[in-house]
């Protein structure tokens, strides 16, 4: 048969760009709804054919939990408040519980076992040089990474991986598909979205599920709007801190959660924005559809969950912080004791870049700490921390104010950032930029790998941090002219 093929391809002289440029202009032909039109058909058929050779005897009505709880999640009316309502307390409940054990971890690990190994070390005569960049530069920073980190992600991940276990995650992909396909994408890129919410590179590499090339590489390049991992404990953080603490005490973490909430429904509008903007100019073409078989509902067992949301996600995703950590604390202590002049390394890059970044509502500080952690996203937060004690170090503004190291209350992450200059405007700009900015250096190596093409690699790196530079800057001077100075 192949050969017959081939005689009729070779007599007629039809090449493959022909053959596919016929088979394009005739699937118009066909209509727009078309896949929709067979899918509608074979269900529709299938129903038939089971009312026919289906006999039911003496069957007695009763209660169908699956279908009465999928009218309620997949509805059109009711599906989308029930995820925000459910998001918000997963994130209330991440924020409210993750506060105190953060404190006491920063308490123990810094104020108490901190000065421990700087008399060890003096005990023992190691050079200062080396004292500093293993204790004050390297162990500070694993120490910050703990402290910041562990708490939230022991929280989330659990609540995360029951609402996966129990069913609901693939729901909130049947709700999302009618959207994507109207902004020219693939159903299936809500699955590698959702998978993208886990990380990033695990998103990028779900989108082998996705047939077309082009609808592909729209989920690659958009699926840097998912919130991943190491993203989420600088939003929960930097809400908890300034947005919260607006409210009273009894509401601050509810208000906390919203502002997470809004962050990350900002995350899927622009990616159906870039989606149907991607399926316009660059990527033309018309979206497919697909069948999703939804998953019946079941009881999560929960030591299980627990066991693959500690081990497998929370430890796993610790431990990869700690190693970028390890690094980035040595480069932040070389930067701030290595000297040009009468300023530091890490000095003089954080003036040189202040002024931009104060123009986008962040600072130098913010944008240096971004470069550092280009490895890992989980590294911000504390090396932003580190930063900022290093510059308050230097111009005796910290130590003076007594905030350095005295970890002994969670309002010292606010005391700290209040002396580095920051404002609300700062706080809302970098949870702005934290969702909106190039993909870590382990996702664009991802992307390399699924796409072979430098082109697509570069588009999806800085694709989204030009867009994070436009939104900063555009918060920043709506801000500054309806609020003022921020």
């Amino acid at each position: 048969m192949k050969n017959q093929v081939d005689n009729i391809i070779e007599k007629n002289k039809i090449t493959d760009e022909e053959i596919l440029e016929t088979a394009n202009s005739l699937r118009w032909d066909l209509g727009e709804n078309l896949h929709d039109s067979l899918l509608e058909s074979i269900y529709q058929d299938a129903a038939e054919i089971s009312e026919k050779v289906v006999t039911k005897v003496d069957e007695k009505p009763r209660f169908d939990w699956d279908r009465t709880l999928d009218r309620l999640l997949t509805s059109r009316w009711t599906g989308f408040p029930i995820m925000l309502l459910i998001l918000t307390i997963v994130f209330w409940i991440t924020i409210s519980g993750a506060n105190v054990p953060s404190a006491l971890l920063a308490s123990f690990l810094i104020d108490t076992i901190h000065p421990v190994l700087k008399d060890v070390a003096a005990y023992f005569g190691t050079p200062l040089w080396l004292d500093g960049l293993l204790i004050d530069g390297i162990y500070l920073a694993m120490a910050w990474v703990i402290s910041v980190m562990l708490p939230p992600m022991a929280i989330f991940f659990p609540l995360f991986t029951l609402l996966e276990d129990f069913g609901y995650l693939p729901r909130v992909a049947f709700n999302l598909d009618s959207l994507f396909k109207k902004a020219g994408a693939h159903g299936k890129q809500a699955l590698t979205m959702a998978m993208g919410y886990g990380c990033n590179a695990a998103g990028i590499i779900a989108t082998r599920v996705i047939d077309s090339p082009r609808e592909r590489l729209i989920a690659i390049i958009t699926n840097n709007f998912s919130l991943c991992n190491g993203r989420w404990p600088t939003q929960i953080l930097i809400a908890s801190l300034f947005i919260g603490s607006m409210v009273p005490a009894a509401l601050g973490g509810l208000v906390s959660a919203t502002a997470v909430v809004a962050v990350a429904l900002l995350g899927i509008i622009l990616t159906f924005v870039t989606s149907w903007f991607l399926s316009r100019t660059i990527l033309k073409g018309e979206a497919s559809t697909f069948s999703l078989e939804l998953p019946p509902y079941r009881p999560p067992k929960i030591l299980q969950t627990l066991y693959t949301s500690l081990i497998d996600r929370t430890i796993f995703v610790l431990w990869r912080a700690i190693i970028f950590a390890v690094p980035a604390g040595a480069v932040i202590w070389l930067s701030a004791n290595v000297m040009i002049g009468d300023q530091s390394i890490g000095e003089h890059i954080v003036n040189f870049i202040d002024p931009f970044g104060l123009l986008l509502g962040l600072n130098g500080v913010i944008l240096f700490a971004y470069i550092i952690a280009i490895p890992a996203n989980e590294i911000v937060i504390p090396t932003i921390l580190m930063l900022t004690v290093m510059i308050l170090k230097a111009s005796g503004v910290g130590e003076g104010a007594g905030v350095m190291f005295e970890l002994d209350d969670y309002q010292i992450y606010t005391e700290l950032f209040a002396a580095g200059g920051w404002t609300l405007l700062t706080a809302i700009n970098l949870m702005l930029f934290s969702l909106v900015h190039n993909p870590c250096s382990t996702a664009i190596y991802t992307i390399y790998k699924e796409t072979k093409s430098i082109k697509w690699t570069a588009i999806s790196t800085f694709l989204p941090l030009v867009m994070g530079i436009a939104i900063c800057f555009f918060v920043a001077q709506i801000w500054r002219i309806f609020i003022g100075a921020g």
